[in-house]
């Protein structure tokens, strides 16, 4: 639930407001225009889309090229950088759309999780912005953002189950409308997007020739595809636990491990590219997939048993950045064919953090009139918050064991 101010909060009661602001009269309802904005972590994203999903104007600025050169994100400095650009980014996607803050039905923004420092940036932007426009709020959940976003490119009726993965998060959970959900299982650790690329860093593979503007994620799969996995033997992380959960730490030392082995027989100082580092990327990459792909089946069979899902036509729906990455989402097909879902994925440009997606979460709740706040109610962001109902107990109570399915995934 989204902080306010008690005084403020119980006067909304009273006027039987709260959480249901109606936005200003005078524009039809089949024109009503949502902003989104995004700062969760190191992307400064807006949006204007219309109440069908036509994107009208949109701007982002990636701050990925100066991470890369520091090693990682630093929450101070992507504030900063946030700080720097969010106003030029918002005036860009208004300008883009040709339309005007007054013309705007609510502004949406991105309150949780994700880095404080972030989100602080974005959320104050957005507060200032809604109060001297006099225009309505919609707070917003990244994780339910891009878990909504498929809806936005085609038709997609609820339940359908949602697989997130990202840098910053790991989660299977069943989307049952646009602020409900039961979440089955989450990472324990670390995120697959944050296990990729520290492997990444640990490989040095900005200095590789094909690889020093990408992301870690971006270059474990492009020289993954020239590797040979089985080289380099991983074990997939919990095989004998029988849940939804994820970990990737372990696996992370396992790779650790196997990279300081071979530096000791090449002879080599961290630091300097192995000559088997294609290998040790297909490796990283298949065990990963495997392991996403091993906990989504559980989920899948564990939706089925309960009738969690639609009997005709069930769907899965896999977004977030490590979405991106075409063998995971390879090996996630073998398990939706094998189980008759129908996979959906977003574009690549709409698996990462966007303000598209932030704009297309608040006409969704605009729709329904969920969650729509007055201008002058005071929201705090939350770096840290749970995406719906958690049911993660009784997903391992049910201690589903998995038939035994060949990963072979064609690269």
């Amino acid at each position: 639930m989204f902080l306010v101010n008690a005084k403020i909060a119980r006067r909304l009661l009273r006027c039987r407001r709260t959480l249901c602001f109606s936005p200003p009269s005078g524009k039809a309802s089949s024109s009503r225009l949502v902003l989104g904005i995004e700062t969760s972590c190191d992307d400064t994203g807006a949006a204007v889309l219309d109440e069908k999903g036509a994107i009208l104007g949109e701007s982002l600025h990636s701050q990925k090229e100066v991470h890369l050169r520091t090693g990682g994100i630093i929450p101070t400095v992507a504030q900063q950088l946030h700080r720097e650009n969010i106003e030029r980014v918002v005036q860009e996607a208004l300008e883009r759309s040709s339309v005007t803050p007054g013309q705007l039905s609510a502004v949406a923004t991105t309150v949780k999780p994700g880095l404080a420092l972030s989100l602080g940036i974005g959320l104050e932007f957005s507060l200032r912005f809604v109060r001297q426009h006099n225009k309505p709020f919609i707070p917003i959940h990244h994780m339910e953002a891009h878990a909504l976003t498929v809806r936005m490119l085609q038709p997609v009726a609820f339940p359908f189950l949602v697989l997130l993965i990202s840098g910053g998060h790991s989660l299977l959970a069943v989307a049952r409308g646009v602020d409900d959900f039961l979440l089955l299982g989450h990472t324990l650790d670390e995120a697959p997007g944050d296990t990729l690329d520290k492997v990444a860093r640990r490989l040095s593979l900005i200095k590789h020739p094909q690889c020093s503007t990408l992301s870690g994620g971006q270059a474990i799969e492009l020289l993954a595809k020239d590797g040979d996995r089985t080289r380099f033997p991983l074990t997939t992380p919990m095989g004998q636990t029988y849940d939804c959960c994820f970990s990737f730490a372990g696996l992370r030392n396992q790779i650790t491990m196997t990279i300081m082995k071979q530096e000791a027989e090449e002879g080599v100082k961290q630091g300097t590219l192995l000559t088997c580092v294609n290998d040790i990327a297909a490796a990283t990459q298949h065990t990963i997939a495997t392991h996403l792909a091993k906990r989504t089946h559980r989920a899948i069979l564990f939706c089925k048993a309960k009738g969690l899902l639609q009997s005709n036509s069930p769907t899965l729906v896999v977004s977030g950045g490590v979405a991106s990455n075409q063998y995971i989402r390879k090996a996630l097909t073998l398990i939706t064919e094998m189980t008759g879902l129908h996979l959906l994925c977003p574009p690549a440009k709409f698996c990462t953090d966007n303000g598209v997606m932030i704009a297309w979460n608040g006409v969704e709740r605009l729709r329904e009139g969920k969650g729509i706040l007055p201008p002058n109610v005071d929201v705090c962001y939350e770096p840290k918050a749970p995406l719906g109902v958690d049911i993660s107990a009784e997903v391992k109570a049910a201690a589903i064991r998995l038939p035994s399915v060949r990963m072979k995934i064609p690269n």
